[in-house]
């Protein structure tokens, strides 16, 4: 419930004006943070659970943590848009604001600072894509850790249900190891009056 709750803040981000999306950001990490605190009790909780629950209630929290840390990527990712974004307007606003002045009766424009301009755009241009990529990966490495963890489930069912008819045959083997302890016992009694009727009545 408290990831879907995440889920739904992340929506309101790219809607949230200048004003107001620092709250939204604050108020997410703070949610973030409450569920990563509540993982590391579930994690103390399923190593409690008896062995037959144990591993698949340990799957449940690392899966839960994977899409909490998948949402905290999400977060950092679009706080480095926004803070890229906001640096390309304060710079075209300084560069709109700027005022050229004659010297000498000609007039000079700065070039420098525009080429620096130009270039940092560029830069921020790479780093964006750099961004998409890195965030492409982890989507794949979040989507191959998925595909492992349903393997590892399907291992785990099978070894258990192994594990049970096991379980069957060591009840069936007690069973017949009880009873011929009894046809043991019983051979043994029998075996012992006879040998007695055969001293008494021979000698």
């Amino acid at each position: 419930r408290q990831v879907h709750e995440v889920q739904s803040y992340m929506g309101h981000l790219e809607t949230s004006d200048r004003e107001s999306v620092h709250l939204v950001e604050n108020e997410i990490q703070a949610r973030i943070d409450n569920i990563f605190s509540n993982l590391e009790r579930l994690e103390i909780l399923s190593s409690k659970e008896p062995p037959n629950k144990r591993q698949n209630a340990k799957l449940r929290v690392d899966q839960l943590k994977y899409d909490v840390q998948h949402l905290q990527t999400a977060l950092r990712n679009f706080q480095h848009r926004r803070y890229v974004r906001e640096q390309q307007e304060r710079q075209r606003e300084e560069l709109l604001a700027r005022t050229f002045t004659a010297n000498d009766s000609d007039t000079t424009i700065p070039i420098d600072e525009t080429l620096q301009y130009n270039e940092s755009l560029q830069n921020a241009h790479r780093g964006m894509d750099d961004l998409i990529g890195s965030g492409t990966n982890i989507l794949q490495g979040l989507r191959d850790q998925r595909v492992t963890l349903k393997g590892t489930h399907k291992k785990i069912l099978d070894v258990a249900n192994m594990l049970g008819l096991s379980n069957t045959v060591m009840r069936l083997i007690e069973k017949r190891a009880f009873q011929d302890k009894y046809f043991m016992m019983g051979g043994m009694v029998v075996t012992c009056v006879i040998m007695f009727l055969v001293v008494q009545y021979l000698t």
